[in-house]
């Protein structure tokens, strides 16, 4: 039962500041691992348009000794229709090379951060400011995963939302742990649940993760004191 002046006692405190961290660190993993996926995938599709070859290895106008098309080979060895700026097929495939390489690693590092938060709420005696801050750390992670998934995707309609309710998640989260909040006032803390719940609801509607989704756990790296630092933990 909460006090009256709307403080939760410290175990349940405890119950709802981690489970808004592990989801949390949760979202940002799979944004993470879709953008992996579909890194990967775009890697490939780019290096078929850029050689020619189907799946099976031939060329879309037969096979010819010398690698090319049947047709003769365009200037620079590219189909010849042209192709994109960056070996792309004119047709467009999704830009592969140092941005997207920046994005995933962005969101990688996001994800790291969010499950180190959580190992180190997992980790400590129940402290309501203290977990209010990991969840805090967790969300904000989860917004900068949300902000890479959205430069993947684009500005689709989903991902922009999806990618809102993450920023929004992130507000609620660092509202409740705040100097009016410090973790223990009921009503920021509710808040920062039920934005959480909707960035998930929207990160699933985006495609970036899926109901029950099994995620592999997302490696914290070395938790240096900078890092500490940087968490205020």
């Amino acid at each position: 039962m909460s006090d009256p002046k709307g403080n939760e006692p410290e175990q349940t405190l405890r119950s709802s500041h981690a489970a808004r961290t592990r989801s949390a660190a949760s979202r940002a993993a799979a944004i993470c691992h879709y953008i992996e996926r579909h890194g990967s995938a775009e890697l490939h599709e780019a290096g078929t348009a850029e050689d020619g070859t189907t799946e099976d290895g031939t060329t879309e106008d037969g096979p010819a000794e010398d690698g090319t098309a049947a047709g003769g080979p365009a200037e620079g060895g590219a189909a010849a229709g042209g192709t994109a700026e960056g070996g792309a097929a004119a047709g467009g495939t999704a830009e592969v090379g140092p941005a997207a390489k920046e994005i995933a690693w962005k969101a990688a590092h996001a994800a790291r951060v969010a499950a180190q938060a959580f190992a180190v709420l997992s980790e400590s005696a129940p402290a309501p400011a203290a977990d209010s801050r990991c969840a805090r750390n967790a969300a904000a992670s989860a917004a900068q995963a949300a902000q890479m998934g959205q430069l993947h995707d684009g500005d689709g309609e989903l991902a922009v939302a999806a990618c809102r309710a993450a920023v929004h998640a992130s507000r609620a989260a660092a509202e409740a742990a705040g100097a009016q909040g410090l973790g223990v006032n009921e009503t920021l803390n509710a808040s920062a649940d039920a934005a959480e719940a909707a960035a998930v609801a929207a990160a699933e509607e985006a495609g970036w993760m899926r109901p029950g989704q099994d995620l592999p756990q997302m490696s914290t790296g070395v938790r240096s004191p900078e890092i500490m630092s940087m968490l205020h933990l």
